[in-house]
């Protein structure tokens, strides 16, 4: 019988932990800026109990798995990635484990690397991947910074990473860009998702339609408040441009999203003809933890 799992996805600046049944429902979630970077040296079995002691207690024999950065050189111990193409039963062998106290231990899952062309890592990512259970497909994970992922026979065989997040706020934030933004009116927000949408097409590349969310506005021809869903459009049709190069252009695409992240991606990749299916972050772990725990129970 499968046993009850406290799970986490434990990342840089947040933890997300979940009581997780043998049936897979969700019992109880918490999310805490408890990351990793708020975790001092040898810390780790005391921020665990912050985090999910309460969960042990409800269900004391229940298999305890940790993904993200809380494997990396910076976290609890590292957790060395695993080459692409890799299975969820290798994901799973990789596993270390450390003690919590002295009756119990956790599984520390590893994260994933990539050599196609240049080197590429991943480190929590790789359990919503795997939590979408694709014998064969191309995954899409929006953030700070974008995974695509391609998944042959059940295996991740490669993937690539994109700075959009992170791009987005350098050059909405510190950018001569930033200086005519303003916050968007509703108008404002679909009025400029559509102009970076449309600039996303356009020759010139980024470099050159960037500089056209400072140009527009100057002439009048655009509202201080598009700026910012300008910017966002923009990016993440470049985005996908980049990725279709990578991976091909008019496949389905497996969108781990939710929110305004599902809506601009949604949009993005539907107007370059790609057929979405969208699953929540949250569910993708869930089914992602389990299977990579009952992989390293087997």
């Amino acid at each position: 019988m499968p046993k009850p799992l406290i799970a986490l996805d434990w990342g840089t600046t947040r933890a997300r932990a979940f009581l997780i049944s043998e049936t897979g429902a969700v019992l109880e979630r918490r999310i805490a800026d408890r990351g990793i970077q708020s975790v001092p040296s040898g810390g780790y079995p005391e921020a665990f109990a912050e985090l999910a002691g309460d969960f042990r207690k409800a269900a004391p024999d229940a298999a305890i798995v940790l993904a993200g950065m809380v494997g990396s050189r910076n976290g609890w111990i590292e957790a060395r990635y695993v080459p692409c193409p890799a299975s969820p039963a290798e994901i799973a062998a990789a596993a270390i484990k450390v003690d919590l106290d002295a009756g119990t231990t956790a599984t520390i899952l590893p994260g994933l690397s990539c050599d196609d062309g240049a080197f590429d890592v991943m480190r929590g990512e790789e359990t919503l991947i795997v939590g979408l259970g694709l014998s064969d497909g191309i995954a899409c994970l929006p953030g700070t910074h974008s995974k695509w992922a391609e998944i042959k026979q059940g295996r991740i065989t490669r993937f690539a990473s994109f700075m959009t997040g992170e791009v987005y706020g350098l050059l909405r934030n510190d950018s001569i860009l930033a200086r005519l933004a303003e916050a968007p009116s509703e108008e404002d927000a679909i009025e400029g998702a559509a102009r970076g949408q449309a600039a996303a097409g356009r020759p010139g590349g980024l470099l050159n339609s960037a500089f056209a969310a400072r140009t527009e506005v100057l002439a009048g021809r655009m509202a201080g408040g598009a700026v910012g869903p300008y910017l966002s459009a923009l990016l993440v049709g470049q985005e996908i441009a980049g990725a279709e190069a990578l991976f091909g252009q008019g496949q389905e695409i497996h969108l781990v999203a939710d929110g305004a992240l599902a809506e601009s991606y949604g949009a993005g990749l539907r107007a370059r003809n790609h057929p979405v299916r969208v699953i929540s972050p949250e569910a993708a772990f869930v089914a992602g933890i389990r299977r990579l725990a009952a992989d390293i129970a087997a």
